[in-house]
């Protein structure tokens, strides 16, 4: 007789026992004690977390005998036929491979049956699964099922669940157990079990089950039944870091330890593009990451080392990479080829890549500036919940880096696509560097210098300053003084709210503090071969044109509409109806 796992032998038969899920536990048995139960319930969250346990627990407590503080007493008939899976009270579905509309018809109709006792439990694991037209037979018995009926939805896959299902369910999410809390409970198995293993493989389980109790007590019982110590295997992790450091040798070693272990290409490669997506989530929206805590930091530090152009163009390569995977003669083969492309980014012209070479570069001129290391923006936190709100970011914040240094990097940057023969992309890692890494200090510039660079200063505004100044005229610049030509007085006092904007980026630009004026003039002309050619930007502004020395235009004869019309029919006569 086979012996029963671990995972199924340490199942949570109470509320008590179940780990790490205080919020669910809270709502479900104060529901239970003030009779207030709810007739759908939806579980979300990562497997192995105690969905379908819950909801086990959840139908003995609808139908124990002797229920005490919202808690099911476990010796009853009902709680033991629940435990044993032969109640009559409980029918559990699995939505993966009972996806249709047939399936769910007959559901329902077992739903409109009695039962012995006082309530009977629906529990659909995987309901995202369901088909659309599943979906919509389920979805009349979820807005009026019988009294007695309650359904329990779990799902590892939320957002799948038709907005519709949603509505009609009280949501309870589930979360991966802190590392902390997760060894605390493997030790009591190891004690209760009698398990013979050593600590550092119990250490080792316990970043294997990376949060889930499910998977952590089976990577407990192979290690248990390796004799008490755990193979050591490659992790993830030697893969992020081959792409921080740029070793495609590091890379290589890693997939070729994986394979020896009996790691499958494709499913490796997943999980490399899984453990990207939570890079990425930590540094666009970390309450999104699913992680223990202290993973959680792990990864939120990678991110930042490896950088968001990098960690985007990772996931993209290696998602083609499962495209192309299912008819590759050898896909460890396009896996090695993948990885080297992307731990040698110094030899690859794409935009991308030099985008993640110069944000690479950009912040270890930061870091190298600052002793205290990279400003961090700090995540904005919900009073109510101490959570991180959704969407608050833990990015490093982008400052202006040391002119010299990063003018080098974007350099060599644009030269590596000038090499590629890509002009267009050439000119767009240009200007978008040129943008982003202004320097510091700049060379005191003279006044027609300042005149030249007049119509960038007030191009970098923003619209509605860049709308008024558009209008605007620059008369002259002398000894560091800028006169402007404005249409209207009104014009000018509108501006003039707006001049602390432009006389800190003439600072910026020119060195040196510029000082403004305004006079009242003529609008402005000949504005787009002004914008074409910089060259006319510094000629003065035409005087106004005199009428009276304009000369009159010879005088001629001039056709009336119906002299015009009669010649369109030749041989008429035109009758003056005055005569």
């Amino acid at each position: 007789m086979a012996t029963q796992s671990l995972y199924r032998r340490y199942r949570p038969r109470r509320f008590d026992e179940l780990k790490g899920q205080d919020h669910v536990v809270r709502a479900l048995r104060n529901a239970v004690i003030n009779n207030r139960e709810g007739q759908a319930y939806l579980f979300s969250g990562p497997r192995g977390t105690g969905k379908t346990s819950t909801a086990r627990i959840l139908a003995k407590v609808l139908n124990c005998e002797k229920l005490k503080d919202g808690e099911p007493c476990g010796k009853c008939n009902s709680c033991v036929s629940i435990d044993v899976g032969s109640s009559y009270d409980v029918l559990e579905l699995d939505a993966a491979s009972n996806n249709g509309v047939d399936n769910m018809r007959d559901l329902i109709e077992r739903a409109a049956l009695g039962n012995p006792g006082r309530h009977r439990v629906f529990i659909l694991d995987e309901v995202h699964m369901l088909s659309k037209p599943a979906e919509a037979a389920l979805l009349k018995t979820l807005e009026e099922p019988p009294e007695h009926v309650v359904f329990v939805l779990a799902t590892t896959d939320p957002q799948k669940v038709s907005e519709t299902i949603r509505s009609r369910t009280q949501h309870l999410q589930f979360h991966l157990l802190p590392m902390q809390e997760l060894k605390d409970h493997v030790n009591w198995v190891v004690a209760d079990a009698k398990l013979v293993i050593s600590p550092a493989a119990i250490d080792r389980v316990v970043q294997l089950g990376g949060g889930s109790v499910r998977d952590t007590l089976s990577a407990l019982e192979l290690a248990v039944a390796s004799g008490g110590e755990l193979e050591e295997q490659i992790s993830l992790d030697e893969f992020i870091e081959a792409f921080i450091d740029h070793d495609p040798g590091r890379a290589l070693a890693a997939v070729g330890a994986s394979v020896q272990f009996g790691a499958d290409p494709r499913a490796l490669t997943e999980d490399i593009v899984r453990n990207l997506r939570d890079l990425f989530l930590s540094l666009m929206a970390p309450e999104l990451v699913q992680l223990p805590e202290q993973r959680a930091e792990i990864v939120n530090d990678q991110a930042r080392r490896m950088g968001a152009s990098s960690v985007v163009r990772a996931i993209e390569v290696l998602g083609e990479v499962l495209i192309e995977i299912r008819h590759a003669p050898d896909a460890r083969l396009l896996l090695e080829v993948s990885l080297v492309k992307l731990t040698r980014q110094n030899s690859s012209t794409d935009i991308s890549a030099l985008m993640a070479r110069i944000e690479k570069l950009e912040s270890g001129v930061i870091a190298n500036r600052d002793p205290t290391g990279p400003i961090t923006r700090p995540v904005i936190v919900d009073p109510d919940t101490g959570r991180a709100k959704i969407g608050s970011r833990a990015t490093p914040l982008v400052t202006t880096p040391s002119a010299s240094v990063t003018s080098a990097a974007v350099s060599s940057a644009v030269s590596s696509v000038a090499v590629s023969g890509d002009n267009s992309a050439s000119k767009n890692v240009k200007s978008e560097s040129t943008e982003n890494v202004a320097p510091n200090t700049a060379a005191v510039l003279s006044d027609d210098e300042i005149k030249r660079r007049w119509p960038d200063v007030v191009a970098s505004q923003k619209p509605m300053v860049r709308a008024l100044f558009s209008a605007v005229n620059l008369v002259d610049c002398k000894q560091g003084s800028i006169t402007l030509s404005a249409p209207s007085e009104v014009h000018i006092t509108k501006s003039s709210e707006h001049l602390q904007a432009l006389m800190s980026s003439l600072k910026t630009i020119a060195g040196k503090q510029v000082r403004i004026s305004f006079v009242v003039g003529e609008a402005k002309r000949n504005r787009n071969s002004r914008q074409s050619s910089p060259e006319l930007s510094n000629q003065e502004i035409e005087e106004p044109i005199d009428l009276a020395e304009t000369t009159k235009a010879p005088s001629g004869t001039h056709s009336t509409p119906i002299d015009d019309l009669a010649k369109l029919f030749p041989g008429s006569q035109i009758i003056d109806d005055k005569k």
